[in-house]
């Protein structure tokens, strides 16, 4: 290769668009890490690109509605320069397949969530016009049907804190999600390659992981472990300080895994994300979800009774075909009931392929708005007075960001810092930017439902200390 190719090759740069869950927050890590290694380099807007990728969601409508604006802002781009190389990954993209590049004349290709490993070679076969269509696209969505599955997780920056995928795909069949269409059917990795890959973040400095997978505690390994055995493997055999998971399903969520996460406190963090979608139990069943109203409540009251203070957090959906008042009702009462600190609810949106897009009694969209804000409202209320407890409290926090901080200022520059306790809680508190990575006592002086302020216990002592060391050492 002369040096003009070698220079165009080293001088290529990507820009990749997010939307969607913390499954595709990693999606996108492993994108970038991929792209790096086939000479990309990573750029903060879309102008600077010679490469737009769309790493999209497609669990409501909005968001592929997203999908398809955020791809006629790139019309220009495309204009001003052709060479523009514009991508569809994610949920979307396995959806949508052939019906973009149709529907959206710019897009160059369309990959999905079972080929990101592909995507240097889909560059490559647009590059030499290998393997494309009539148009010279690409479109490359098929499933790989084997379980186990097996990948490296790839992150070039993981940072503090980071995901691991330990499942994918969704068996399930709930009749309002398209995850089974759009992921594929469940597989597990195996345990012992979980583990490499943990080791490995642990020595690239990292100190906390969350265990990723649509229903992550059907995890099981090939050497028949379950996400218990997991949990407990992680918290004896690794230098990792803390452990979470998300998302789980009630139906599988058993007395053993709650035991477990009782018996590696504080590695296993105290923290639950269990949705129950709806607290109806006639909705629950043309949901699919296979469990009661009381079975669920069962589930917290076992979690609760094992871990007293566990933080729960859950997903609702509003306005789910045949809801009435009455089964809203519910819904508000299991809030209520419970106690979940923080709540993701969203109004009912038909998906193609799903069961309940083709129900009849689909509720009004203004019956479904008015039902949403009532929940958040009435929540509100709820989560401002649950949060007023941590008001006083001491609470140990891994610190994750802390803001820029010039060359030319001192190590005892006090900068904002963030992080998080292991009962999930975002905090933003004064330090210094050589604390991130340290786990720290934080007193807690302000809490509103969504972030916390906080004051570093004896913090005059800690730069006392670090201005003896200094001295010491000058």
């Amino acid at each position: 290769m002369n040096e003009t190719n070698q220079e165009q090759k080293m001088s290529r740069s990507f820009y990749i668009s997010t939307y969607g869950c913390q499954m595709n927050v990693n999606d996108t890590d492993r994108m970038a890490m991929l792209l790096e290694m086939s000479n990309y380099e990573a750029v903060k807007t879309p102008e600077e690109a010679d490469l737009i990728i769309i790493n999209s969601c497609s669990i409501r409508e909005k968001p592929v509605h997203k999908v398809y604006s955020e791809v006629g802002t790139y019309r220009k781009l495309k204009e001003l320069n052709p060479k523009i190389r514009i991508g569809v990954g994610g949920c979307v993209g396995q959806q949508e397949k052939e019906k973009l590049i149709k529907n959206q004349p710019m897009i160059d290709f369309v990959f999905g969530t079972d080929t990101i490993d592909q995507l240097p070679q889909i560059l490559a076969d647009l590059d030499n016009g290998e393997n494309v269509t009539a148009k010279g696209k690409v479109v490359r969505t098929q499933f790989a049907h084997r379980a186990p599955y097996h990948v490296e997780t790839l992150v070039k920056n993981p940072g503090v804190s980071t995901f691991v995928n330990i499942t994918k795909g969704c068996d399930n069949f709930c009749t309002f999600c398209v995850v089974p269409y759009t992921r594929g059917r469940e597989k597990s990795r195996p345990l012992k390659h979980i583990m490499m890959d943990v080791q490995t973040l642990i020595k690239r400095g990292v100190k906390e992981v969350t265990l990723l997978g649509q229903n992550v505690n059907s995890y099981e390994s090939d050497c028949g472990a379950d996400l218990a055995d997991l949990l407990k493997t992680l918290a004896e055999k690794t230098e990792l300080e803390r452990i979470r998971f998300t998302t789980s399903h009630p139906k599988d969520f058993d007395q053993k895994l709650v035991d477990v996460m009782y018996e590696c406190q504080p590695k296993v963090c105290e923290y639950v994300h269990l949705p129950f979608q709806s607290g109806s139990t006639k909705i629950l069943e043309r949901m699919n979800r296979r469990y009661t109203r009381e079975e669920y409540l069962e589930k917290i009251a076992m979690i609760k009774k094992a871990i007293p203070n566990v933080v729960l957090s859950t997903d609702i959906i509003v306005g789910f075909p045949g809801e009435t008042e009455e089964d809203f009702q519910d819904t508000m009462r299991m809030v209520q009931e419970v106690g979940f600190e923080t709540i993701f609810a969203f109004k009912y949106s038909p998906r193609p392929n799903t069961k309940a897009a083709l129900f009849e009694d689909q509720v009004d969209e203004n019956v479904k708005s008015e039902r949403l804000n009532r929940l958040f409202d009435m929540h509100d209320q709820m989560a401002f007075e649950i949060v007023k407890r941590y008001e006083n409290q001491v609470l140990q926090v891994l610190v994750e960001k802390a803001e820029a901080v010039r060359e030319n200022e001192v190590s005892n520059q006090l900068v904002k810092l963030s992080g998080r306790s292991t009962q999930n809680k975002l905090i933003h508190f004064l330090g210094r930017a050589d604390m991130v990575g340290k786990t720290l006592p934080v007193l807690i002086t302000k809490a509103f439902p969504a972030v916390f302020r906080g004051e570093i216990v004896g913090l005059e002592d800690i730069l006392l200390e670090s201005n003896n060391e200094s001295e010491i050492r000058a």
